[in-house]
């Protein structure tokens, strides 16, 4: 079943884009593309290779600004022009390779890039490890997370518990909005049921989260609707409890 946004997003989205256009000299990557997603919702973005998703995403992290239409946040217009732009307005992301350093420890992957810092002996800058380690420590609280010690190399950690860091560090940040590129990709079955279920805890806590993914099993148990893309188009706005395995791909195919 197809549904308008509005319909989609029972109030206020927390993202809407409308009429996103982006070009690549000859190659027209979106055209008229629009996405809305509501607090707490998931939202599945699907499509082949070439539909579109990486350009979308990657307007929506500031890494791309769009030829055409408009973004809203919380019903603000809003200009990425830098992934700063994003993340300062709670927009957060978790890369397939998931951006971690693995000679590194949880508290420090959380806050690699953005370290805090305190003064030694009364004048030196050094970065505080402590801050670190006590974040990295609450947020696998309030996520539920059973991993080893803060202090514990990321290198030494599987890849679910790897994944489960990326996600903590997203929300650590205080995250509006989540997005999840291919989040059990290259994971064995139990950890791949671990992600599944820090997706639901997050869901339940009121996180937004996009996840763009080919495993359609992954976005039906998780997504509440599916985005189809085709050839940069909108193909379809699916209520997953009220659509199939095989509406979706035809409309990844076909389109509507």
């Amino acid at each position: 079943m197809t549904l308008s946004q509005q319909e989609a997003s029972g109030g206020m989205p927390i993202i809407s884009l409308r009429g996103i256009g982006k070009q690549f000299g000859a190659v027209r990557a979106l055209n008229n593309v629009d996405l809305e997603v509501r607090e707490g919702e998931v939202v599945a973005l699907v499509g082949d290779n070439g539909a579109g998703k990486s350009t979308m995403v990657k307007i929506m992290l500031g890494v791309f600004m769009p030829d055409s239409g408009e973004i809203r946040v919380r019903g603000q217009v809003q200009s990425f022009v830098t992934p700063a732009d994003a993340r300062a307005a709670g927009i957060e992301t978790i890369y397939q390779d998931l951006a971690l350093a693995g000679n590194l420890s949880i508290g420090e992957n959380i806050y690699l890039g953005r370290e805090p810092m305190r003064r030694a002996f009364g004048f030196l800058p050094v970065m505080d490890r402590e801050a670190m380690h006590r974040a990295a420590l609450d947020v696998a609280t309030h996520l539920d997370i059973e991993s080893a010690s803060p202090r514990r190399p990321l290198g030494n950690m599987s890849g679910g518990q790897r994944q489960a860091v990326a996600i903590s560090r997203a929300i650590h940040w205080n995250a509006r909005l989540l997005i999840m590129d291919e989040p059990t990709a290259a994971l064995g079955v139990p950890e791949q049921r671990r992600v599944i279920e820090l997706i639901k805890s997050l869901k339940m806590k009121g996180v937004s989260i996009i996840i763009v993914s080919h495993n359609m099993n992954d976005v039906f148990e998780v997504a509440d609707r599916i985005v189809v893309l085709l050839r940069g188009e909108n193909a379809g706005n699916l209520v997953a409890a009220q659509t199939s395995h095989e509406e979706v791909v035809q409309r990844m195919v076909r389109g509507a």
